[in-house]
């Protein structure tokens, strides 16, 4: 059953707002999601929504049809509720204009460290701190493009970084939050976990010992990006098994975080591919 909302007040339109805000959506458990490939790629995931959102008038394409149908499906089989606004109750909800006239709620994601499933030499991605939600959506397109087996946010005492549930990481990532494994861990209970399964610490920093592309990163890694405007954060400088770098051959000392990430993630890629042994080891 399908609610009709038409107030401008309604309470429900106004609690999609505050869920921009990171100490509404943690106390609720809760995030945003928007548009039509990222809600696809969610409910494809298996993600049941809480609420949805639909706007009729604005449901044009092939597209949006086929999601709109899948949730009113879903409406029909699971607890979600879906609800009916108009035009301008959706423009007010919506934080983007181009959304496909559709907007989820969905409950927070769980993945943990004790609930991933990793092959004999995992690839892992260890994003330390990054501050901006658009970096961390990109590196996760980055991510589901390489087929990292894992994303890892980590967080240190002071609290800096981003969290994966912002709406902007959700937009970003075009829906790739869904299609990797994203765990988010304090940076001293990742540290065991990585030892416990025999997984090399690498950690790129302009003070590497070693360019990233003359390092075998065949084997079970975890490649640490920090974020631009701190670095790769002293904690995980001191236990690195092996300090790479990218060479910097211009006037600029370093790259965006997104564009760092992905020159690594894909030179790990290219030698995985490869059956030649590499020259030096990162264990």
């Amino acid at each position: 059953m399908t609610t009709l909302l038409t107030s401008l007040q309604n309470s429900r339109i106004k609690n999609i707002l505050k869920l921009q805000n990171r100490r509404y959506r943690d106390a609720q458990q809760m995030t945003v999601v928007e548009g039509i490939r990222e809600i696809n790629s969610a409910l494809q995931s298996g993600i049941v929504p809480h609420e949805a959102y639909v706007c009729p008038e604005l449901i044009t394409d092939a597209a949006e049809k086929a999601v709109y149908s899948q949730l009113q499906s879903l409406a029909q089989t699971t607890n979600m509720a879906l609800f009916t606004v108009t035009p301008e109750l959706f423009a007010k909800a919506a934080y983007r204009g181009q959304s496909g006239g559709i907007l989820l709620t969905i409950p927070y994601l769980h993945q943990t460290l004790k609930t991933l499933s990793l092959p004999e030499a995992p690839l892992l991605l260890v994003i330390d701190g990054g501050e901006k939600p658009g970096n961390l959506g990109a590196i996760l397109r980055t991510a589901d493009a390489a087929g990292v087996d894992a994303v890892i946010v980590t967080s240190q005492p002071d609290n800096r970084g981003t969290d994966i549930h912002n709406p902007n990481v959700v937009r970003a990532s075009l829906g790739a939050l869904f299609t990797r494994p994203v765990v988010e861990v304090p940076a001293d209970e990742l540290l065991p976990w990585l030892h416990q399964h025999e997984i090399a610490v690498a950690v790129l920093t302009p003070e590497g010992e070693r360019p990233y592309t003359q390092t075998n990163l065949r084997g079970k890694i975890a490649l640490v990006m920090g974020s631009e405007a701190y670095g790769v954060h002293p904690f995980w400088l001191s236990h690195a098994d092996i300090r790479l770098k990218i060479p910097m051959f211009g006037t600029i000392d370093s790259l965006n975080l997104s564009v760092a990430t992905a020159v690594v993630v894909f030179e790990a890629v290219r030698q995985r591919q490869e059956t030649a042994p590499g020259t030096s080891e990162a264990q």
